[in-house]
């Protein structure tokens, strides 16, 4: 080794940020196992690297003892002051012992730890970039397929797509482009692990925010999301200004915004509605598209009977339920939802529909 070593280091430092003393610790611990094995050495010893020259010298150390047991180790008194008359008992004697082809050796080691440091530092950054985006949503291209696993090309690493968070229905070709939510960012020996999400709430959140100019102004508020991937969500949102209706900011021109969250989620159905402090306003809200007559609310035990046309109570319920499941998840109410024909007695209607849900903030 020599300056320009030395100087290669430091434009490494300026280029990654590894720091030119981590990498010259890193190398002497490397070269004492290398010294060891390959001169067979049962000496203690240290290598040291000069900061400005780049100079290498091995250098064997010997502890002084009153009596020596291991001469490779230990060094008498009498010894060690025949070297210098300062030495006292538990100091360390140090003597060159660097071999002549040892630079040679050096030069090989130096090379493999500075590249294996320049891949951890690499790793590092990458871990630092998407640790601090973890609920957020990145673009991917579609790389491959492992097993059932779908691997994304976020450019400067990998993300992982698992079966459970795939939506329903999606199929996911090699090279296409998407939107993901980031789930988790694990630290590994290989590098960062990043999970990402096509079902999760907070990818349709985020999807708004990017669209949705008052979200991301903090003008309108999303409350809540209630979602079954693939098929229908529902949004929950509220304007900080009277002056704007967050309905309205949320659906854009001619229905743009929701078109372009919609068409991300490939046709998946995106009910906005409004959200309200008043439990009842909420519900009925909750419940769209369907029109809603009446709403009675029990605060107490969070359930609310609702009373709708009769001709829109296969609306407010949904298929298979769905509207309905929703609304109660979005509002965090027990929802009992009957036709303005069968609401004569609430206590001898036994087929009411009776759904329970939280609102799924991020």
């Amino acid at each position: 080794m020599n300056i320009e070593f030395i100087q290669a280091l430091h434009d490494l430092e300026k280029e990654k940020g590894i720091k030119v003393d981590i990498l010259l610790e890193a190398i002497e611990a490397a070269l004492i196992s290398a010294y060891k094995k390959n001169f067979g050495s049962a000496h203690n010893v240290r290598v040291e690297i000069q900061r400005d020259t780049g100079e290498i010298k091995v250098l064997a150390q010997r502890q002084v003892v009153e009596e020596v047991s291991d001469p490779r180790t230990e060094i008498s008194l009498a010894e060690a002051r025949a070297i210098n008359s300062n030495y006292e008992i538990g100091d360390v004697v140090e003597k060159e012992v660097t071999p002549r082809d040892f630079g040679r050796i050096a030069a090989q080691t130096a090379k493999q730890v500075v590249v294996q440091r320049i891949r951890e530092a690499e790793r590092n950054l990458i871990y630092d970039e998407f640790i601090g985006r973890e609920n957020d949503i990145v673009t991917g291209v579609v790389q491959r397929q492992e097993g059932k696993n779908v691997i994304l090309d976020l450019g400067r690493a990998e993300a992982i797509l698992l079966p459970s968070e795939q939506s329903p229905g999606e199929v996911y070709r090699q090279g296409e482009r998407f939107k993901a939510y980031i789930l988790e960012v694990r630290k590994t020996n290989k590098g960062p692990q990043i999970l990402v999400s096509r079902t999760h709430p907070g990818l349709i959140k985020r999807l708004f925010e990017l669209e949705v100019p008052e979200i991301h102004d903090g003008i309108v508020e999303i409350k809540g999301v209630a979602r079954e991937a693939g098929a229908r969500s529902k949004i929950a949102v509220h304007s900080r200004d009277e002056k704007v209706d967050p309905v309205g900011a949320c659906v854009g021109p001619k229905g743009s915004r929701v078109q372009a969250v919609v068409q991300e989620l490939r046709g998946e159905k995106v009910d906005i509605i409004k959200w309200s402090d008043d439990p009842a306003v909420f519900v009925a809200n909750s419940l769209s598209p369907a029109r809603v007559l009446d709403v009675t609310v029990d605060e107490e035990n969070k359930v609310s009977q609702v009373i709708v046309p009769d001709n829109q109570l296969s609306l407010a319920i949904g298929k298979e339920g769905q509207n309905a499941r929703l609304a109660a998840r979005i509002t965090g109410w027990k929802i009992d939802i009957k036709s303005e024909s069968e609401a004569g007695d609430w206590d001898t209607w036994d087929n009411d529909l009776e759904l329970e849900g939280g609102i799924e903030e991020e």
